[in-house]
């Protein structure tokens, strides 16, 4: 199937589309939603979509030289039921026109690749568009068992880095640090707190640097940490690209 792929930048969207393409599928296109441009606090409080790392998309997309369509969150979190009913101003909307911007440049796509692992909430909304669309969800991470997934991840080759940090245990020192330099640690916080080591639960977020799919790997030459709430107990924080280049 011809399929585009939903991506945050993260570690599971990158890994759910390398499913895609190890079971014989094409990826056509890559989708994306944005902040706001302007915006200058990256962290929205948006339930569907990760918005810290959004600067590196663009990079991100030249390392799979295929094609990226991008759109603002222009909508919130509307409808917070279980199962999704249509608002015109909810986030998923967004989602929804977005796809609809794809399928009007010409590109023909039969699936979406979400890399949801656990999120009924997200799985729901997505299932949703793709009814709407007449199209299939491919979501090869769902319920997986989430240590197997983190160790299979990391021996994929998949290079990701924590770029926001928000539950105990994790602060801005573990910034920038990869999966497999963190997975002990995660470990030990899932046994000391039950934390999700693949994150989620929202604990820490994530940007492939590299992974079988690109050509070329991304470099962050600069970037700024940013302190979104100084909690005594979880702190959030989180990295902002200010400039990436590509590296054979």
């Amino acid at each position: 199937m011809k399929v585009v792929g939903l991506i945050s930048g993260g570690k599971d969207s990158c890994y759910n589309m390398c499913k895609c393409v190890d079971d014989g599928h094409e990826i056509v296109a890559l989708a994306n939603l944005h902040p706001p441009v302007g915006r200058a606090d990256d962290e929205m409080d948006c339930f569907m979509y990760q918005t810290v790392g959004q600067q590196a998309i663009d990079i991100y997309a030249k390392a799979m030289n295929v094609p990226l369509f991008r759109r603002e969150i222009t909508g919130t979190p509307v409808c917070q039921t279980y199962e999704y009913e249509i608002s015109e101003t909810d986030e998923v909307e967004d989602l929804y026109r977005l796809l609809m911007d794809i399928r009007a440049q010409g590109i023909e796509f039969d699936a979406i690749s979400v890399g949801a692992i656990h999120s009924n909430y997200q799985g729901n909304r997505a299932q949703n568009i793709c009814d709407r669309m007449n199209i299939k969800m491919l979501a090869y991470l769902w319920e997986r068992n989430q240590e197997e997934l983190l160790q299979e991840m990391i021996d994929y080759g998949i290079d990701a880095i924590l770029i926001k940090v928000a539950v105990i245990g994790l602060d801005s020192k573990h910034l920038g640090k990869t999966l497999k330099e963190m997975q002990p640690t995660l470990l030990d916080l899932n046994g000391k707190y039950g934390i999700n080591v693949c994150g989620e639960g929202g604990e820490y977020e994530t940007l492939t640097l590299n992974c079988p799919l690109f050509s070329k790997k991304l470099v962050m030459d600069e970037f700024k940490v940013i302190v979104h709430s100084d909690d005594a107990f979880a702190p959030v924080s989180y990295i902002q690209p200010v400039k990436m280049s590509l590296a054979a």
